[in-house]
């Protein structure tokens, strides 16, 4: 009996951390406004204000820039996963969960798990947002579900990410320039305009960080196109970073334990 109440236990932990998370978030009116109406209020910019001064080649420009908005959105909605880690670490509530019989990891899970659930109700909304401006995805579903599967990996990676620079930083104030980093990387990148438009030197910062195969990939994916390597090389960024982060953030945990 004993031993399978342990065996449970960092479930159950986990599931009590996430439903934590989501209340805050729920509960945090400015934050929950402005996950729903900044994917909306970026997408109507770009597509209605600066969609008839840019030049894609030929293709649509909502269909061109919806999945750089879906990943600008999801990057910045995950990212805010550091303040609230910060938060946890510096206002004794974490001290609080050592006293009792909490799993560590539970912790951060429900920060993750929570940051995941969010952003999928965001990129719902841009989708939706973009198919009434006149979005027409060629994607089957198979295309779809690639596009949902490459999404959840990122997002989960930045949200891994961002809770490891949460562990990191000591102040809400320092946490947040995150926030502010993955709301302006995708902008280097093809999320917006074609690389090949952008000035000599800044070509090669495009082609080569992480943002640019994932748009990509699922630019390809919703037109129906050819998405060659660029799929794998998402995939790959995508995993890196997460395994990269999840050790970061372990390893950081164990070490504030210790303090």
């Amino acid at each position: 009996m004993t031993t399978a109440y342990v065996r449970r236990r960092p479930v159950s932990d986990s599931m009590v951390m996430v439903g934590r998370s989501v209340r805050h978030a729920w509960r945090n009116g400015d934050s929950l406004v402005l996950g729903v109406v900044l994917p909306v209020m970026i997408l109507v910019l770009f597509t209605v204000v600066f969609g008839g001064a840019l030049d894609t080649g030929g293709v649509d420009y909502v269909d061109y820039v919806v999945p750089g908005i879906i990943l600008l959105c999801s990057g910045y909605g995950a990212s805010t996963t550091a303040i609230s880690v910060t938060k946890d670490m510096t206002e004794g509530i974490v001290d609080r969960f050592r006293t009792m019989t909490v799993t560590g990891s539970a912790v951060l899970f429900g920060h993750v798990a929570a940051s995941l659930l969010r952003n999928l109700v965001s990129t719902a909304l841009v989708v939706v947002t973009a198919v009434v401006l006149g979005f027409r995805p060629a994607a089957g579903p198979v295309e779809w579900l690639a596009v949902a599967g490459v999404v959840v990996l990122f997002v989960l990676a930045m949200s891994w990410l961002a809770a490891m620079v949460g562990l990191l930083t000591k102040t809400v104030d320092a946490a947040a320039s995150m926030s502010f980093f993955m709301l302006f990387l995708p902008y280097a990148s093809s999320a917006f305009v074609p690389i090949e438009t952008m000035p000599g030197w800044l070509q090669p910062v495009a082609r080569h960080q992480p943002v640019t195969p994932v748009i990509e990939a699922m630019r390809g994916w919703l037109s129906g196109g050819d998405v060659g390597g660029d799929g794998w090389v998402a995939v790959a960024w995508c995993v890196g970073i997460l395994v990269a982060a999840v050790v970061g953030s372990a390893l950081l945990w164990r070490r504030s334990t210790r303090d």
